[in-house]
């Protein structure tokens, strides 16, 4: 009887509270739902520029299914290479086969290399040495040096996002936050005291992070480490006032963690950590929507392709609106609360 009791209490207390029910039920459905979506997209094609490359091995290049583009001198086909409209660029010089390789993603430069190659052995069993270089990154980049930007952005936004919401649902469950609230302090003044208060913690987590990567676990590294202590800095600071904005409406820690699926593994999908050219056209709308599209791609820029700050100053700009409009809504959420 006891154990039916038990067994009755914990039933009722699931199904009153609709919000676990939903993150029982559908959550899983939504994470596979984008799943589907992004490993049964359409086909990603490589993006060859040619110059000067004889008509039967572009023939060949594209029945192996590669986009060939010609271009009429090596500086207009470079400046294409340098905008990311191409992978890689194949010319003729004095006779031999030349590659130049975009080189940021080293699963996109193997693919090149293999396909080229069949297309030019098809061509002429005997022809001379293939030359490659790489506009950015080198031969003996790994995956780990590719996602690894992806990485420090996801991890300090991933942990600031859960301390900072369950820290500061701890300020509302034990009092804190309603007897400030008694005080004549303005709600614009809590908020920029929280963000105070908890962004000087994650900015240290956010430097910790990213110099580790570099000097102890020697991630590829083309650009200035100021610029991506700034981008993580960024992330952080819209992680953290997201957290508090989206704990305002949660009364457990088991509600904060409700959120992840719900506010970060879409994020994972968006973040670079697999290929958007991949998904459905419609659904990398998306990514405009995802914080962590834009850090990520800023960090991809500046620590492999050697980016300053001139060219991730549309991510720069973006993220802190994210994270001015998210503390907006953070006083805005404090009027149920107390309003002034």
């Amino acid at each position: 009887m006891r154990t039916r009791a038990l067994a009755l209490r914990i039933i009722r207390q699931f199904v009153r509270d609709k919000r676990t029910l939903a993150l029982l039920f559908l959550a899983p459905l939504l994470v596979l739902t984008l799943m589907n979506f992004v490993f049964n997209g359409q086909s990603v094609k490589l993006h060859i520029g040619a110059v000067s490359l004889p008509e039967p091995i572009e023939s060949r290049l594209e029945r192996a299914d590669a986009d060939i583009v010609p271009y009429s001198s090596m500086d207009e086909a470079e400046d294409a290479l340098r905008d990311g409209k191409l992978d890689a660029i194949v010319s003729i010089d004095h006779g031999a086969p030349s590659l130049l390789l975009e080189g940021s993603d080293p699963s996109v430069s193997r693919s090149v290399l293999v396909v080229l190659q069949k297309a030019l052995q098809a061509e002429a069993p005997n022809a001379p040495q293939l030359r490659v270089s790489y506009l950015h990154g080198e031969e003996g980049l790994t995956s780990f040096d590719s996602f690894g930007p992806v990485l420090i952005g996801f991890f300090s936004f991933f942990f600031v996002f859960l301390l900072a919401g369950v820290a500061f649902l701890r300020e509302r469950t034990t009092g804190t936050l309603e007897r400030l609230l008694a005080t004549p302090i303005r709600r614009s003044e809590i908020v920029g005291g929280y963000l105070t208060g908890f962004g000087l913690f994650t900015l240290l987590q956010a430097a910790l992070i990213a110099v580790y990567s570099i000097y102890v676990l020697g991630m590829y590294m083309d650009g200035s480490i100021w610029l991506v202590l700034l981008m993580n800095l960024l992330l952080t600071l819209t992680a953290l006032t997201l957290g508090t904005l989206l704990s305002s409406y949660a009364t457990t820690e088991f509600q904060i963690i409700q959120f992840i699926p719900l506010v970060i593994v879409p994020q994972v999908f968006f973040s670079g950590l697999f290929n958007l050219d991949a998904m459905n056209p419609w659904l990398q709308k998306l990514s405009y929507i995802m914080p962590l599209y834009y850090g990520a791609d800023a960090m991809r820029g500046i620590m492999i392709r050697g980016e300053g700050f001139a060219d991730i100053r549309t991510d720069v700009c973006i993220l802190l609106g994210f994270s001015v409009a998210f503390a907006l809504l953070n006083v805005v959420a404090l009027k149920k609360q107390r309003a002034i």
